[in-house]
């Protein structure tokens, strides 16, 4: 991996194009030593040289309230992509009660939904920018979530279901690529922190479900009317109109600026150079990055590099509608086998074993959390009505204090991957293994107490592992693809997630064997997180 020397502090200046120097200056003769992930040859090195004077601009201007703005509202995606899944765990019983169906069926639609979401949002991304998908994921699923509400069936409440998933499936795969392009190299462990916004969505939805489910639902399925279970369509507008609302401070309190990285990968260094411009000026900073500079650094003519951008469509000529993006996340053997160990091998053989493997990674998390996450309350009932208190009441009070206790996790994950020796891979590893461990000792509970003990132990350490893999995987691809890799990685996810439902329509929930087949398959992906050829810890990713 190499470092790199960009002088920003003269207009005149041209970056040099040797990619092997050391020192990156961050203006007024202060040098900051910031290496990128990637070797010479690994990306593209027009866009790698354009890259790293960018990072070298925003790293100048540091982190400011813009970026503090942002960590808000691209939490907002973080946030959605907590609620919304979870909801038809919560609603589970209830709905079952009223409308008569095999649970796993709504699950599978939320997941189906979730699954579109995430391949058209965040390949499209890399297609038509960063913008449109950050702005219209919320909507979307703030305008059907309300709807759901007023379903009268299980046919149009899992079609409002699944429809909403499509623009909650592309939040987090969207918002932290949004997230890492405008923030500086030196505060890129706070896409780690931005699970807390995860943490706080759990802690949100099971606070509201808690009252309006335990004490507006039906007490079984007998004569089980509308007017008797309003709980959970209580539950969905208010969490509809939550989503609105902060789709609205998305849309017209903060303005995005579209990534100066997707615009240079696309050659619009002009608009990057005016993207850089009005950040610096947002956090009352001043940039002297020239269009001149990124012209330079890709070995272009300026009046053939203004021609050139004059004549680009709204979509990238270049990018056959995105699979130039795919290819680009194999052009090395090593990137290929990151990106291969973050993705889930599913109806593509790979050549080598080891990438067989490798790219279980991501399906095996999400074929083992979704198997668990989704039926949590229906565990958490089941087994309180065979230890004698099952009722809904505590229930719910049980997910509420799940919920809280995922919230510290966010914070001592943003600690932990910055810690030398550990970093990204080394927290995932170690959290990985401690889910497994905390689910298996959920086996051994005998009471609801212990059960609800095991739990939180389980929720502390798995909301550690996903805000790791959530962050490790965006600061390994490269900017320019890194929309499609979030798609490849959040899709294998989504995929398994299918899967999952459909499991639990043929297995028996009612022994431990899920549970064993959970943990297992965490601990198994801890160990392969050790595999992952690239640490982002104090690399810039470009």
């Amino acid at each position: 991996m190499a470092s790199y020397e960009v002088d920003i502090t003269s207009k005149d200046s041209s970056p040099s194009r040797d990619l092997s120097v050391t020192n990156l200056s961050v203006g007024h003769g202060q040098k900051l030593t910031l290496d990128d992930l990637y070797e010479d040859g690994t990306v593209d090195q027009v866009y790698q040289a354009k890259a790293r004077i960018l990072n070298n601009s925003i790293q100048e201007i540091g982190m400011g309230k813009y970026q503090i703005y942002l960590f808000c509202c691209a939490g907002f995606g973080w946030f959605a992509d907590s609620v919304w899944p979870l909801i038809t765990g919560l609603i589970l019983t209830p709905v079952i009660n009223e409308f008569k169906f095999d649970g796993p069926f709504l699950s599978l639609a939320a997941n189906i939904g979730l699954f579109v979401g995430a391949v058209i949002w965040s390949f499209g991304c890399d297609i038509w920018g960063r913008r449109w998908s950050f702005n219209l994921t919320l909507l979307i699923a703030g305008v059907f979530g309300l709807a759901a509400g007023g379903s009268q069936n299980f046919v149009t409440l899992a079609s409002l279901i699944a429809t909403l998933g499509v623009g909650v499936g592309g939040n987090l795969p969207v918002d932290s690529a949004v997230f890492l392009d405008l923030v500086p190299g030196t505060h890129q462990y706070l896409l780690t922190v931005m699970s807390v916004w995860w943490c706080l969505g759990q802690l949100v939805v099971s606070l509201l479900a808690w009252p309006l489910i335990a004490n507006f639902s039906c007490a079984s399925s007998t004569n089980c009317t509308r007017s008797e279970n309003m709980g959970w369509r209580y539950l969905l507008f208010i969490l509809g109109a939550l989503t609105l609302l902060l789709w609205g401070i998305r849309f017209f309190v903060f303005k995005l600026f579209e990534s100066p990285r997707f615009l240079v990968g696309i050659g619009k260094d002009a608009e990057a150079v005016e993207v850089i411009r009005m950040l610096a000026e947002y956090n009352s900073k001043t940039s002297n990055l020239t269009v001149d500079q990124l012209v330079n650094a890709g070995g272009m003519n300026p009046e053939k590099a203004r021609v050139a951008q004059n004549e680009r469509r709204v979509l990238s000529a270049s990018s056959s509608l995105g699979w130039d993006h795919v290819k680009a996340l194999f052009k090395t053997r090593k990137l290929g086998f990151s990106t291969s160990l973050l993705i889930f091998l599913w109806g593509k053989p790979f050549r080598w074993l080891i990438m067989r493997v490798s790219s279980l990674y991501t399906g095996i998390i999400g074929l083992a959390s979704t198997l668990y996450n989704s039926f949590l309350p229906f565990l958490l009932e089941s087994r309180g009505n065979a230890y004698g208190d099952g009722s809904l009441y505590i229930t719910y009070r049980n997910t509420f204090i799940l919920s809280v206790i995922g919230v510290p996790g966010a914070f001592l994950a943003g600690w932990a991957v910055e810690l030398p020796y550990i970093g990204r891979k080394g927290t995932l590893a170690i959290s990985s293994g401690l889910t497994g461990a905390f689910l298996f000792a959920t086996t051994t509970a005998r009471s609801s107490n212990a059960l609800l003990g095991w739990n939180c132990g389980y929720t502390f350490f798995s909301n550690i592992m996903y805000g790791v893999l959530y962050a490790i995987s965006p600061e390994v691809f490269p900017a320019k693809d890194r929309g499609t890799g979030n798609g490849l990685v959040f899709s294998a996810t989504r995929v398994f997630s299918i899967l999952a439902p459909i499991i639990a329509l043929y297995a028996n929930l009612e022994t431990a064997t899920p549970v064993y087949i959970s943990g297992a398959l965490i601990i198994f992906a801890g160990f392969l997180a050790l595999l992952l050829p690239y640490e982002p810890r104090g690399k810039a990713s470009i």
